[in-house]
């Protein structure tokens, strides 16, 4: 049984006015059907609570952006659940609602905790539906959008594919109104397309092209396959499983080794980090080099932040860009004590080091 996770974003899901377009939700919920009737593990990642909510009332005071999403999150996603759980009783299939946030996944423990309640729902049969939980979530603390809540989910569930629906076909070479601009149907996860893409955010989402693109790379990196395509097509979701060489979309090509689930959880770990690691030259060139190496603690300039034994931190090298994230070995204190040392442990193993 193939696991896929499938993104549907806000501008699939909502009318041009602003609202729920419950005509959309159903033909996916059709398409999510027949990937269940042919053997698929489907987790669906849903956004529209927003539109949900805003087409239930008009405020008496006026909000601000925060209090405008918190109120229409909290009415609308009661009823796009409720949308949810009424046209997929007509297959017969059972739904189960996880609201997350982006703290949730910042410890070690509550990750593996999600992963173990979607992994019982997944062998019960049912259908994990999954939105941020805005209604409690900061704006400074939250997803991008629901692209990078999609991609952590895809690696935390070791997911064959993710699929985003957009509304775009997929990855352009270049301006998508020129009429000679075609999709890019395939990309490796070591290209570059900052020169193809442009940083414009559709109308209800969060994100843009950019983060949809700098997503599936990571995702892709860690072994598992990424498919942005438009979730306005008819039966996008059916002809990308039946015949996905005759449907336009932009696929993004796994790395043929794939990362252990640990780094799975490092990799999107950035944000979380309670540190930084400065380091030299040498032990630079060395982290990038051709052989798996550790971080120690000589190549070590400085450390910034307040951290204990296992908290995550980011590593920056010499021009102060980040260049890798791991789990540290030691508690702040102690690491800063030992800046320069020689033989002792690294500050972070290879196991639990990823390049950025």
């Amino acid at each position: 049984m193939k696991r896929i996770v499938v993104k549907v974003g806000s501008n699939v899901l909502t009318r041009e006015d602003g609202k729920l377009d419950v005509t959309r939700l159903s033909a996916i919920v059709d398409q999510v059907a027949w990937l269940k009737q042919n053997d698929y593990e489907v987790i669906l990642v849903s956004s529209g609570a927003m539109a949900c909510g805003r087409g239930e009332l008009k405020p008496e005071c006026k909000l601000d952006t925060v209090g405008r999403r918190q109120l229409f999150s909290a009415i609308g996603q009661v009823k796009l659940i409720g949308y949810y759980h009424n046209l997929f009783q007509e297959y017969g299939l059972r739904i189960g609602q996880v609201l997350t946030m982006k703290e949730s996944f910042s410890t070690r423990g509550e990750y593996l905790n999600q992963r173990a309640c979607m992994t019982v729902m997944l062998k019960n049969d049912v259908i994990p539906i999954v939105n941020e939980n805005d209604t409690v979530s900061i704006t400074e603390l939250m997803f991008t959008d629901n692209d990078e809540l999609s991609g952590l989910l895809a690696s935390m569930m070791d997911a064959d594919t993710l699929i985003i629906l957009s509304n775009v076909d997929g990855i352009f070479d270049g301006d998508p109104k020129v009429p000679t601009t075609r999709v890019i149907p395939f990309v490796n996860c070591d290209n570059d397309l900052s020169e193809y893409i442009q940083d414009t955010k559709s109308g209800f989402g969060r994100g843009g092209m950019i983060t949809k693109a700098g997503i599936a790379r990571k995702v892709a990196e860690e072994g598992i396959k990424v498919i942005i395509a438009n979730g306005k097509t008819d039966n996008i979701l059916i002809d990308l499983a039946q015949r996905p060489q005759e449907t336009i979309h932009t696929e993004f090509r796994p790395n043929s080794t794939p990362t252990s689930r640990v780094k799975k959880w490092i990799a999107h770990s950035e944000s979380f980090a309670k540190g930084v690691v400065h380091i030299n030259q040498k032990a630079e060139e060395a982290l990038k080099g051709p052989k798996a190496v550790s971080l120690l603690l000589v190549g070590v300039t400085a450390i910034e932040g307040e951290f204990e034994e296992n908290d995550i931190i980011n590593v920056v090298g010499s021009d102060n860009k980040l260049i890798a994230v791991g789990r540290s070995s030691y508690a702040s204190s102690k690491a800063k004590q030992h800046i320069g040392a020689h033989d002792m442990k690294p500050l972070i193993h290879y196991d639990y080091l990823y390049m950025e």
